[in-house]
């Protein structure tokens, strides 16, 4: 569930709230799951989400090492979910890649991010 799919040629992305039979498809081309990368992968010190508890809920950082934010290289959005919830905050060149949510810290199941160079990243 809540699975994020690309399409190569136009850039549209799909998030897919309930999975179905068929096949998504843009500019007549089957479109690309993008899956989600933890903290394994090369690059995981700017783009794993680190989550802070705050009085108020919750503090989103991109990485261990501030993450860049220019125009060709930045994080789009940053996602809090929970098992009744799911909020998105957009960011653009320019912005400090982090952001606070209004949750509860201990009702966060996961956080993701997108790059929009290095795709899909999640904390548990």
């Amino acid at each position: 569930m809540l699975e994020l799919f690309h399409c190569n040629i136009c850039g549209q992305m799909v998030l897919v709230v309930h999975e179905g039979k068929g096949t998504l498809v843009c500019c007549n081309q089957p479109m690309v799951h993008l899956p989600e990368k933890h903290g394994d992968e090369e690059g995981k010190e700017k783009h794993v989400p680190i989550v802070e508890k705050r009085e108020s809920g919750i503090k989103v950082k991109v990485g261990s090492v501030p993450h860049p934010m220019v125009d060709d290289h930045y994080i789009q959005w940053i996602e809090v979910m929970g098992d009744t919830y799911l909020q998105t905050s957009t960011l653009k060149p320019g912005d400090n890649p982090e952001k606070e949510f209004c949750v509860p810290f201990d009702s966060v199941k996961k956080v993701r991010i997108y790059c929009n160079k290095h795709g899909f990243w999640v904390t548990h």
